[in-house]
């Protein structure tokens, strides 16, 4: 079951006794919970039928006493197990996953992992619980998962403001769900939100940022690259190396892929590569400006600069001059 199914179950008001939400992605595990949080107990019942404990610091027998307990003037007891990767006796709650106390709602919020399927904890959940896996959404998936969050809010978005907040926030969907969210509050419901916006609103530079960086990049526009990167260096929480050499070096893959594909036409690489048909028109495009000898030597030279970024080879140069220095040999 995804989260969406979920969520419309526990809004209608249809609890298990056990969820275990592991995983690598904490936002959804966290949107979950907080629904749980939200909808399990009315605020008046919350006081003396509502626990949080943390994985770090819980004590497995005040805990199971907590689980077995029963609900005072309420319908039922929510329990929430926070951080529950750093709980280490995570396993012995095997007992209680197989016959749980039906009047609780326990709540297992195992972030950043997945916690083994061959583990009996996990078997142990049965009928009287749920398992959701949250999982990263993929690079090539995250334009798309904006799109549809956008939606849900009542607006639209244009691609150039929907590769802005890929290229600058990256995966980090609270991230992205936290600035979408500001940005409702001060546009009209059924607004396209443009890059426009996107500057206004959310400080990503329309023209100074990650995604321009590797428009001039690709199409070997230096004077571009280079004010671009002098503006990181002014402003260096905009960027730096760390988060523009994947983005990089992402690029060079994917033209390294499109030279080899027997089928250059827009909508089969757009495919092939997971991409918006935009982007895919843009490599198509870009592809006679970098052939594969020359993207081989810039990814060699993007694990060089990745180094050294990292302070490995490099005494003295800055961030700056890394860049600067990155961006021209990557159009000698």
């Amino acid at each position: 079951m995804d989260n969406k199914a979920i969520l419309k179950e526990i809004k209608a008001g249809d609890f298990k006794a056990v969820y275990v939400l592991h995983g690598e992605e904490p936002y959804f595990i966290d949107e979950l919970s907080d629904a749980i949080e939200k909808y399990a107990l009315e605020e008046h019942e919350r006081d003396f039928n509502q626990s949080v404990f943390y994985g770090k610091d819980v004590d497995f027998a005040v805990l199971i006493n907590d689980l077995k307990s029963y609900p005072l003037m309420a319908e039922r007891r929510l329990v929430l197990l926070k951080e529950a990767q750093d709980f280490k006796q995570l396993e012995n709650l095997e007992a209680y996953m197989e016959s749980p106390n039906l009047s609780t709602v326990f709540v297992v919020c195992h972030k950043y992992k997945t916690i083994d399927a061959r583990k009996k904890l996990l078997k142990s959940v049965g009928k009287n619980g749920l398992i959701f896996k949250s999982e990263k959404v993929r690079d090539y998936q995250l334009g798309e998962w904006i799109q549809n969050q956008v939606k849900s809010l009542g607006f639209g978005i244009s691609s150039k403001a929907n590769m802005l907040l890929v290229e600058s926030i990256g995966n980090d969907l609270g991230r992205i769900v936290n600035e979408l969210n500001k940005l409702s509050i001060f546009v009209a419901q059924g607004t396209i939100i443009d890059d426009v916006l996107i500057e206004e609103n959310i400080g990503i530079s329309k023209d100074y940022n990650i995604f321009e960086l590797t428009n001039a990049l690709r199409n070997r526009d230096l004077l571009k690259a280079l004010k671009i990167v002098n503006y990181f260096e002014s402003n260096p929480k905009a960027a730096n190396l760390v988060i523009i050499i994947p983005n990089l070096f992402k690029l060079f893959s994917q033209l390294m892929r499109i030279h080899f594909l027997p089928n250059k036409s827009r909508e089969a690489i757009a495919q092939s590569l997971g991409l918006h048909p935009f982007i895919a028109g843009e490599l198509i495009n870009a592809r006679t400006n970098f052939n594969p000898k020359k993207i081989a030597a810039n990814i060699a030279l993007l694990h060089e600069y990745d180094l050294k970024g990292k302070g490995l080879g490099n005494s003295s140069a800055t961030q700056g001059e890394l860049m600067r220095e990155l961006v021209i040999q990557l159009l000698l």
